[in-house]
């Protein structure tokens, strides 16, 4: 009797398994579709915060009607006419060796060791005339990769905006990369110097805005050294000219005109 006990009780757990098996399972795959979804439109969303052009009460959809989509060739700077936008996915584009490139460690200051051959960037525009470039932007901080999008106004220099979307830091600390008040520190700042040298930098001192070269300087993080670190270094990896330097070179020489 104590063995048919005990078996009947296996087979119970077993089957209860199971059918707890089948069940997550199919919730996984019906629900798969739906965090695809979900999946855009938060990318839509840190797109457009990045830019300054969420509105309440406005869908994310509608918002981002104002937005062009295009294909760039990385290393030229130049539009890949006719590439498909709508299904290009970075990080499986990253995996394929035809689709990426290992990146020399010496020049790898971002810490990134491979990046795509192309990126997805996303225009705004007025007029038909370009107002603004967000780019895709990404590189190591302390404990995990940061991404973000990166907003600049049609003269390839001024920040209009900086959005971190995924990061894995220290909350309170490298974690404040998310912090509304230190991201909107960005706004304004220039890239380059008058001679078109990257310039952008995190001082550990507070930024004096009375002085000149605070035009190139934001606030670091307080205790988070290398995190700031990280992003000074990701920022300046992908503003030059293995990143996405040739772009905005060529983007200044249309005259605002994409």
């Amino acid at each position: 009797m104590r063995h048919d006990s005990v078996l009947k009780t296996v087979v119970v757990a077993t089957l209860l398994c199971i059918i707890c098996s089948i069940f997550v399972s199919y919730a996984a795959v019906s629900l798969k579709p739906l965090q695809e979804k979900n999946k855009i439109l938060e990318t839509k969303r840190n797109i457009l915060v990045s830019a300054g052009l969420m509105e309440e009460g406005k869908s994310i959809e509608e918002l981002f009607k104002k937005i062009k989509v295009k294909m760039v060739d990385i290393s030229t700077g130049r539009f890949l006419e006719g590439a498909d936008v709508t299904n290009f996915d970075a990080k499986k584009a990253l995996k394929d060796p035809s689709t990426s490139m290992r990146i020399p460690e010496v020049k790898d200051i971002a810490k990134i060791k491979k990046r795509t051959l192309h990126s997805l960037v996303y225009l705004v525009e007025k007029d038909n005339q370009l107002e603004t470039i967000i780019l895709p932007i990404y590189g190591k901080g302390l404990w995990s990769t940061l991404y973000a999008f990166i907003a600049i106004k049609k003269d390839g220099n001024t920040v209009q905006g900086l959005s971190f979307y995924e990061h894995a830091e220290t909350p309170g600390l490298g974690g404040e990369v998310d912090n509304p008040n230190w991201k909107k520190l960005w706004k304004g700042k220039k890239i380059y110097d008058e001679n078109w040298k990257f310039a952008i930098t995190l001082p550990k001192i507070k930024v004096d805005p009375t002085k000149p070269e605070s035009i190139h300087q934001i606030d670091s993080l307080s205790g988070a050294t290398l995190t700031a670190r990280g992003v000074e270094n990701l920022i300046h990896y992908w503003m030059g000219e293995d990143g996405f330097g040739p772009f905005l070179t060529w983007i200044r020489s249309q005259g605002g005109e994409a």
